[in-house]
């Protein structure tokens, strides 16, 4: 009789592997025996773990999350009320743009992926209460949300016109929504009073 083999990474490797095979093959290319094969394991495996393509890709979704929220969290400047908010958002898109773009198209291909998969939608909408929560914090709840859909239509708009990133464009542009947010005090530099 065969003895199973315990792996317990292998759920792990399956969501890299399936990041990997839309970075590389888009959503289009993903499938259970893509995944295994980028993955090296059996296909029963990918279902095993994942018993559709939405787990999974709700999966790949997550973890690509984690990348830019933990980037925020390293920075750690949101919360500071000295801080220039639009200057620390400007320069967060700007470490995310200047990184692996691969990676960031992927994250946006996966959040984009929402919009006709729903299994997907609360992890999207995760990432859109992850960021406007601390900017709430420095705005008021409406701002943050506006904020939030700038920086997601500033990132595409470079994304998909494979142009420059432009961090003082980005600032002003931040800079007057939060100026003229002023629901809780702040001035044009986000700090309130």
């Amino acid at each position: 009789m065969a003895t199973r083999r315990y792996d317990p990474e292998r759920r792990q490797r399956i969501i890299d592997a399936a990041i990997r095979v839309v970075g590389s093959k888009g959503l289009a290319g993903l499938s259970h025996r893509s995944v295994a094969a980028e993955a090296d394991v059996p296909l029963g495996s990918t279902t095993y773990h994942f018993k559709t393509l939405d787990e999974l890709m709700v999966a790949a979704l997550r973890q690509a999350n984690e990348g830019f929220a933990e980037m925020v969290a390293a920075r750690g400047a949101l919360e500071d009320p000295h801080v220039d908010l639009a200057g620390e958002l400007a320069g967060l898109m700007g470490a995310w743009l200047a990184g692996d773009r691969t990676g960031v198209e992927l994250e946006y291909e996966l959040y984009l992926a929402a919009l006709r998969r729903p299994a997907l939608r609360p992890v999207a909408a995760a990432w859109v209460e992850g960021l406007a929560e601390p900017l709430a914090r420095r705005t008021d709840t409406v701002t943050a949300r506006a904020l939030v859909a700038l920086v997601d239509g500033i990132c595409l708009q470079v994304l998909l016109t494979g142009g420059t990133y432009d961090e003082t464009y980005a600032r002003e542009v931040l800079s007057r929504l939060i100026g003229g947010s002023d629901a809780r005090g702040g001035g044009a530099d986000g700090v309130r009073d």
